[in-house]
């Protein structure tokens, strides 16, 4: 049934930004087609609270920007109008068409099965196709606040099953980001990816590395950011896509090391856990805790060739984000912060004086500590050491000077015997020269 009636469907215009209701509004009262799309009425049908609202509609870009003086159009690959109410931003789409005639490829360019720009309009049966998922095609319509499902999204939401709308080998060369996406949604709603959508991973699963960085950024955020980063770090390795996102935490996974994954696993529980509970995250910490195997092995390589320790860690550090930020374009204020949480983690073994208050004045300490305990599943002497830098926090300055040895100590605080120093040769004290003194 493609049109199901309101007394049929659980939407309510209650849960409906007012922004996405005055946009809808005024489109249905100058006689266009109006519908909330995408996944907010996915996420409305299954009793969620969307954060954003998408509309559709058979008005034009230039159109919507005439009934609305708070717009701006936006893209080229895909022109769209963002209607602006103070924070809040309704982004309406113009229907997209199926057309491939001669008289529109102006219009519509694709490279090597990749859309680059499409630009065609058309009507909300031809919208529907052009969309990823099933669950993602489907309209509320304001005129009579029916539902329209053109594809089986509401049969597909009832089994908990993604389908992507037409054949997938074909669209995901169209978009090689719609497989990152399958995986970001099954995680996000806990539904299944069904085998004919999974399938061509293996195979296509290469053409991420020739999406542009700073897209595949955008997307890790929505990965691990939105609170189910644990469900899509774990399907990605399932559907063998992790390597063409983070190759190094791919390499370093695969080489057996359970502690580190441990530690990444707990990590993105963590920041789950913190996104439930309204609190900030930042993708540094994230990203640090990702790449924080390759780091390390290398570190400890280059430590035991010879090199100083600083410089081994600041070269492991500077040559895995290089390598990362060719497939995932972490900004350089983010990477900053990564290498000094880890060029910070040596520096923990060092229980001396003036190097303890030293560490714990660091603008990054928090978040070194916070990554230290993380590690405790490495040895059981990270673990000591991250409790006797916890006990260390919440003594007095005065109390933890006092116990505290002018020389190198273990863990536990106990003194180990200083290292000798070279001994300085004593500098002999030139008497005056005959007939002049200190005076003047």
């Amino acid at each position: 049934m493609p049109i199901i009636p309101r007394e049929q469907h659980t939407i309510s215009r209650k849960n409906i930004s007012k922004a996405a209701l005055r946009v809808l509004y005024r489109l249905n009262e100058a006689g266009y087609d109006a519908y909330l799309v995408g996944g907010a009425v996915r996420d409305l049908l299954l009793g969620g609270h969307p954060k954003d609202f998408d509309v559709a509609t058979n008005a034009t870009p230039d159109e919507v920007k005439r009934l609305f003086r708070n717009c701006r159009l936006i893209g080229r690959r895909f022109r769209l109008a963002h209607v602006v109410y103070g924070n809040e931003i309704i982004e309406v789409a113009t229907f997209r068409g199926a057309s491939e005639e001669v008289g529109v490829e102006g219009d519509r360019h694709i490279v090597d099965g990749r859309i680059v720009r499409d630009n065609v309009w058309g009507t909300i049966e031809e919208d529907a196709l052009r969309r990823d998922f099933r669950v993602n095609a489907m309209y509320y319509d304001i005129s009579d606040f029916s539902v329209r499902d053109y594809v089986g999204g509401m049969k597909d939401l009832d089994n908990c099953v993604l389908h992507l709308i037409g054949d997938p080998a074909t669209r995901y060369r169209e978009d090689p980001v719609r497989m990152l996406r399958a995986v970001r949604l099954a995680a996000k709603l806990d539904f299944r990816i069904h085998p004919s959508a999974s399938a061509p991973f293996s195979e296509l699963g290469p053409l991420l590395s020739g999406v542009a960085p700073a897209r595949l950024f955008d997307e890790s955020l929505k990965m691990f950011l939105a609170g189910h980063g644990l469900k899509s770090f774990r399907m990605l390795e399932e559907c063998k896509l992790l390597k063409f996102m983070f190759p190094a935490t791919a390499r370093a996974l695969k080489r057996g090391d359970e502690a580190l994954r441990s530690l990444i696993e707990q990590g993105l529980e963590n920041t789950d856990a913190r996104v439930a509970e309204g609190k900030s995250v930042t993708p540094a910490f994230l990203f640090a805790v990702l790449l924080w195997g390759e780091v390390r092995d290398l570190a400890h390589t280059w430590g035991t060739q010879g090199k100083d320790v600083n410089e081994a860690w600041a070269r492991a550090a500077a040559h895995v984000v290089a390598e990362q930020c060719q497939r995932v374009a972490i900004p350089r204020r983010f990477t900053i912060t990564m290498e000094e949480i880890w060029s910070l983690q040596p520096r923990f073994e060092q229980i001396q004086r003036k190097k303890v208050f030293r560490l714990l004045a660091h603008p990054r300490f928090r978040a070194a500590f916070d990554f230290l305990l993380l590690r405790a599943a490495e040895s059981p002497a990270i673990g000591e050491l991250g409790q006797w830098w916890a006990h260390a926090q919440q003594l007095p300055h005065e109390t933890l000077a006092a116990a505290l040895p002018l020389h190198q100590a273990n863990a536990t605080g106990e003194a180990e015997p200083a290292r000798p120093s070279a001994t300085r040769k004593r500098k002999r004290r030139r008497k005056p020269a005959a007939g002049k003194s200190g005076a003047g």
